[in-house]
């Protein structure tokens, strides 16, 4: 009996240490199991990235793409509102382009109708200071010469010309409603002597020389110079008025008798 129980616990034994064994390789094969199932794991887990990666970079694309095309749009229709406001401009330059040339052509047609009217005007002036009171006769000479000369230059415009032969009436105009005394010469040759005039409007002008030997007047009538020297205190008094030497007062000249003229 002893003998059996040994064999037995000698096979219990054994059959211990094959099961042991067993258990080992068993859990060998799951731990190889559990390997290979983290493996695909992870490669799903890749793949899946992968595919995430890619499905945000298709993403993004659509996203650049759709902002390229908003913002072409975008473009497209500020180019389009760009486009007629420059059609706009154009209508209306084609309109002002119009009116300029028909201002252009009416300027021609002013030019040809004012030029004769301008040289007629100084045609005129000039007359009308020949026969005036000879007061700074050289100086009003040389304005209507100037003048004469300013309309043969194609570099002062119409407007210009007009202006100034208007000035130039007015200057005249001024004439009749001032006191004035200047110094000038008065006779030629050896009658030549330096004198001071005295000018009352177109009333009267007289003279006198600078010794206050002579003294004389314009006689429009006769249209020469008369010497009357009773006329001195006069002339003196009105040269010190016209001066700012003294207040203006009530001078006594020689006036011209009124004439009779025919309409």
């Amino acid at each position: 009996m002893i003998t059996k129980s040994l064999k037995i616990i000698t096979i219990t034994s054994a059959a211990l240490a094959a099961s042991g064994s067993v258990s080992v390789f068993a859990q060998a094969d799951v731990n190889n199991e559990v390997t290979d199932t983290v493996q695909q794991q992870i490669q799903v887990d890749k793949a899946a990235a992968q595919v995430q990666d890619n499905i945000n970079k298709l993403k993004d694309q659509t996203l650049d793409s759709a902002s390229r095309y908003a913002q072409a749009m975008a473009e497209a229709e500020s180019f389009e509102k760009y486009n007629a406001q420059l059609s706009d401009q154009v209508e209306a330059q084609k309109v002002e382009l119009a009116s300029i040339q028909q201002q252009l052509d009416e300027i021609e047609t002013t030019n040809r109708e004012v030029q004769p009217l301008m040289r007629n005007m100084l045609d005129s002036l000039d007359k009308f200071v020949s026969l005036d009171v000879p007061f700074l006769i050289q100086e009003r000479r040389e304005r209507v010469q100037n003048l004469r000369d300013l309309m043969q230059r194609a570099d002062v415009t119409i407007s210009e010309k007009y202006r100034l032969i208007l000035e130039a009436y007015q200057i005249e105009l001024d004439y009749g409603s001032s006191l004035e005394a200047y110094e000038g010469t008065l006779g030629e040759g050896p009658d030549s002597r330096t004198v001071q005039f005295v000018r009352l409007g177109r009333i009267s002008l007289m003279y006198q020389t600078l010794d206050h030997s002579e003294t004389g007047y314009w006689d429009a009538t006769q249209k020469q110079w008369v010497r009357d020297d009773s006329y001195a205190g006069a002339v003196e008094q009105a040269l010190r008025v016209a001066n700012g030497r003294g207040a203006p007062e009530l001078l006594t000249v020689p006036v011209p008798a009124p004439q009779e003229t025919s309409l």
